[in-house]
């Protein structure tokens, strides 16, 4: 039997600046004494479509979906602190966005039908345009954790580019994971 992958499709934050301010906001989060997880800076990413384990063989296939999607790059505000499902029962604390959600929005609905005609369930969460900076381990000061993302919440992180559309790799270790790149689609841009 051959090795799965366990297997993303998103956009990388490949700013450095953005990154720092993400970091900085996990500090503040973390203060609220909520049982939180970080997600490590490197790894935050713009989801557009979570696989799971897939074959080998069904690389090219998801690979070949994704150069049907039709995009130019473009920018995403990342701005906002929030908490899914709700309020009273956080399990993940996202940074969310503003301009470039209709951009992600679009390339989720070209890519979904696709994904779906290779044999994938359906995104049983549907698409919410987020970054995940935190997961919640346990209720442990959920009160605290809403009040700080009620109030406080309205940061802004810097603009990011997307620029190449990434199908990933996550090999989950101990330590937690580590995302690499198996392929990518990166259209051209008409101005320079």
């Amino acid at each position: 039997m051959s090795e799965q992958i366990r297997s993303f499709i998103a956009f990388d934050l490949e700013n450095e600046q953005v990154l720092s301010r993400l970091a900085d906001a996990q500090k503040l989060v973390l203060e609220t004494g909520a049982d939180l997880r970080p997600v490590a800076p490197q790894n935050i990413h713009v989801t557009i479509r979570f696989l799971g384990d897939i074959s080998p063989g069904m690389v090219e296939k998801v690979f070949e979906s994704m150069k049907n999607v039709k995009f130019t790059p473009f920018t995403i505000l990342i701005r906002g602190l929030g908490v899914f499902p709700s309020l009273n029962y956080p399990r993940v604390v996202w940074a969310g966005m503003t301009d470039g959600v209709e951009q992600l929005k679009s390339i989720f609905s070209q890519l979904e039908p696709q994904i779906r005609a290779l044999g994938f369930p359906k995104d049983a969460y549907g698409f919410s345009p987020h970054l995940t900076i935190a997961r919640v381990r346990s209720a442990t000061n959920k009160e605290r954790l809403a009040e700080f993302v009620t109030k406080k919440g309205d940061f802004e992180f810097g603009i990011i580019k997307a620029n190449c559309l990434r199908l990933k790799r996550s090999q989950l270790s101990p330590k937690g994971p580590t995302y690499s790149t198996i392929k990518e689609v990166c259209p051209e841009t008409t101005t320079k």
